[in-house]
């Protein structure tokens, strides 16, 4: 598993991981900036984890990580945690080297989910977040800070769901899948249903409040089955690209140093499209 070619690199973990952007986005910033750097794929099981970072730790070219599905929350018990991450949103997207050489966990998710709609006032809103996994707990973290006034969490574990709640301070409640929505002004799927080899998320967005917003953090395929409807509905949308982007662009500076650059993103979007 250990590669050391004398070049730094970056890259991204998950189990599956074969279908990310990630390295097509870094690569495209790297090359934009003229940096000697790598960013790759690594396909990662449970039971490998402590392995791959006791390894990377090892390795002087290694600058960290990103990670995915379904190591965001595992991954805590194998590096570094000086923000306080397990405590607060409980889960970590970003691995990278720290001044001391100490591996260290942060979550980019956050930030990257918020950047596309900051600009609105959602203080005292209703959202509706799908899932209760590591995106979900982002995107809760996000939307406490953003003051949102209501949260209904749609999971296939209560309990776990109305824990997340509680952790994150916020009112609201949960329900399954099969019952109506409730009349939120945001709706967000921070769950893999919907992407490519998952199970389709069948929602029916009637009740949703008129200029309501629909946000999908899946980004394969990019156009969803859930965006074309809200889009048939004439709501507004967010897809999986625009957090993915953002989020990454947090990460790439932790990883090599440098800004990643603004100039170009219309370039980087037709590349993640095609």
């Amino acid at each position: 598993m250990k590669q050391i070619t004398g070049q730094p690199y970056a890259e991204v973990i998950g189990n599956p991981v074969k279908h990310s952007k990630s390295p097509l986005i870094h690569r495209f910033w790297l090359n934009r900036l003229g940096i000697d750097a790598d960013y790759r794929i690594a396909e990662i099981s449970a039971d490998g984890l402590a392995d791959y970072f006791a390894e990377r730790r090892e390795d002087p070219d290694w600058m960290g990580c990103n990670i995915t599905i379904p190591h965001k929350i595992a991954a805590l018990d194998h590096v570094a945690d000086p923000g306080g991450v397990r405590d607060t949103i409980g889960a970590i997207n970003t691995v990278f080297r720290g001044e001391d050489g100490l591996l260290t966990g942060t979550n980019t998710d956050a930030a990257g989910f918020w950047a596309p709609i900051a600009e609105r006032n959602w203080s005292g809103r209703h959202a509706i977040v799908i899932g209760s996994g590591g995106a979900a707990r982002a995107v809760l973290f996000a939307l406490a800070r953003g003051g949102i006034g209501e949260v209904t969490m749609v999971a296939r574990n209560p309990l776990k769901a109305m824990g997340l709640l509680a952790h994150f301070g916020l009112k609201g409640g949960v329900q399954a899948m099969d019952v109506k929505l409730p009349a939120a002004h945001l709706l967000i799927n921070a769950s893999p249903l919907g992407m490519s080899g998952q199970e389709p998320l069948a929602l029916d967005l009637e009740p949703l409040k008129r200029g309501a917003l629909v946000y999908d953090l899946v980004y394969k395929p990019v156009e969803t089955a859930l965006l074309r409807q809200a889009e048939d509905r004439e709501l507004e949308v967010v897809d999986g690209l625009s957090m993915l982007v953002a989020q990454a662009a947090f990460a790439f500076e932790l990883f090599f140093g440098e800004a990643a650059p603004e100039e170009g993103q219309e370039a980087l979007f037709e590349k993640l499209t095609a």
